[in-house]
């Protein structure tokens, strides 16, 4: 930089860049226009039990996953775990919550029912979503259950899961 010109010119690009970065945004909706929708995250894929029973490690080029508290996770890179043949196999492909809560993998608790736990084990259940399933294994979708009432109607109620450490997969 030469001289006092060259320092004036800097300074005015300075503000110039300054305006430019603190001015609002285009306004939302113009008069005669109709408001932009909110923008959105990722769609979220809803799954039926037969649609999530796909994905039960049977088939070597299909993903696995598995469902805990209506929340569909992709176990595929704990295949050793979660494959054909591998010890927790029987929790994939379903919503396995109530296997979860009692550390079950006896058929009668592969299932999304928590009825009758105990405060214990559903301690457990929470315990086990947020430390193992959220914090390793990317979230895919929700079962039906968890995103409908069971009329088929929307539940008003439905959060999505924050799980910031994962992008999602873009296969909705």
């Amino acid at each position: 930089m030469e001289g006092p010109a060259a320092w004036r010119r800097l300074r005015s690009l300075v503000a110039l860049a300054l305006v430019v970065a603190l001015a609002p945004g285009p306004p939302a909706v113009r008069a005669g226009q109709a408001p932009r929708p909110a923008e959105r995250g990722p769609p979220v894929r809803l799954f039926t039990e037969e649609e999530l029973a796909r994905y039960c490690g049977e088939e070597e080029d299909q993903p696995i996953y598995m469902a805990v508290k209506g929340v569909v996770f992709d176990v595929t890179s704990g295949k050793e775990f979660y494959g054909r043949g591998a010890p927790y196999n029987a929790l994939t492909g379903k919503d396995s919550t109530r296997g979860v809560a009692k550390m079950s993998l006896h058929p009668a608790d592969l299932t999304h029912d928590t009825t009758g736990l105990t405060a214990e084990e559903l301690q457990s259940l929470d315990d086990v979503f947020t430390k193992v399933y959220k914090a390793k294994y990317p979230i895919v979708g929700y079962t039906a259950r968890r995103i409908l009432n069971e009329d088929g109607s929307p539940n008003l109620d439905f959060k999505p899961e924050d799980q910031p450490h994962f992008d999602l997969k873009d296969e909705f």
